[in-house]
């Protein structure tokens, strides 16, 4: 046992520590062959020499994985050493550059502001009430399916849009409002086109009833949207959503081909860009407004930023690759 300490100790690295095992232990090591010679013994005999070269594998095992670990922490010191280097002999710099989420924020933002919107922001965490039951999204509403979003144990939950800031600010203000809600949002999806966490600007606007029409909201969205795409044609498509009726689903004709089609806008020379309606009054009732009319409308930032940019991957804008936001 002693002369197999003084080998261990003689050993300075990983590469002799595994030709040292393959030399004891492997198809051919000295102590393989040794069990192999046991089938030559008999009775007692076998049985002593089988407890001792049973003692020994022990050993060595022990002894083996001692002298890994202290071997492998030597070894990540030594690594660590050598790469080491001094950050202040750099004298390559790079300039400070916003993100373009970031960005495409601030521009849609500074829009809605110069109009005299409250600029709004709320938590990320929310309860269920806020998030769907005063938007109309009842326990079964099929809604709830395309916001699958990530809940906590005690029945909180990340929200799926930025509506529930527009739903606290209603409890606690009182008409007229004009409010722009940006921020981050949370969904249980991860593809080209989507992403568990992303970013959404949402509009609400309440007054007395009959001082807010559709006409207002349809004025207001194709003059927002020519102010971040220039030159383009806007269309209304009918829809639904729990919260506003009627819905209405935005159009633009395609930035790239210029409403001719293409690969992007599969061919039919439109983007869809946004969604709005007149507030619901299920709504109104859920935070005890009475005799009012509103329009809002909700936007994906990353989609905007992917068609403002020409980037084809919204998951670029998440990796932190310096020549995604470096172009």
């Amino acid at each position: 046992m002693q002369s197999l300490k003084e080998r261990f100790n003689s050993i300075i690295s990983l590469q002799d520590l595994e030709k040292f095992k393959v030399e004891i232990i492997g198809k051919k090591g000295g102590l393989t062959l040794a069990f192999a010679e046991l089938r030559n013994l008999e009775g007692e005999e076998r049985q002593k020499q089988a407890k001792t070269l049973n003692e020994i594998k022990q050993e060595f095992e022990k002894l083996f994985e001692s002298k890994k670990q202290e071997l492998q922490i030597l070894e990540l010191a030594k690594k660590l050493q050598d790469e080491k280097i001094d950050v202040s002999l750099f004298t390559q710099s790079y300039g400070g550059k916003e993100h373009y989420v970031h960005l495409m924020i601030e521009k849609i933002v500074d829009y809605f502001v110069a109009l005299n919107f409250e600029l709004c922001e709320g938590g990320l965490v929310e309860d269920d009430f806020h998030n769907f039951e005063a938007l109309n999204i009842s326990k079964f509403h099929p809604a709830r399916d395309m916001q699958d979003t990530f809940y906590t144990r005690d029945e909180k939950l990340l929200r799926t849009h930025t509506s529930p800031v527009q739903i606290h600010t209603m409890q606690k203000k009182s008409p007229p409002l004009r409010i722009i809600a940006p921020g981050a949002v949370f969904r249980r999806d991860y593809d080209l086109t989507h992403s568990p966490m992303f970013h959404q600007v949402e509009g609400l606007v309440v007054d007395s009833e009959g001082r807010v029409s559709f006409s207002n909201l349809k004025f207001i969205l194709e003059d927002f949207l020519r102010y971040i795409f220039g030159d383009i044609t806007v269309r209304f498509r009918s829809s639904f959503f729990p919260f506003t009726e009627p819905s209405a689903e935005v159009d633009i004709s395609c930035v790239f081909c210029k409403g001719e089609g293409c690969r992007v806008c599969s061919h039919t020379g439109w983007l869809e860009v946004l969604g709005c309606g007149m507030v619901n009054q299920a709504v109104f009732d859920a935070v005890g407004y009475k005799n009012v009319s509103g329009y809002a409308f909700g936007l994906g930032v990353e989609r905007f930023a992917m068609l403002y940019y020409g980037i084809n991957d919204l998951r670029s804008f998440f990796e932190a690759d310096l020549r995604v936001i470096g172009q």
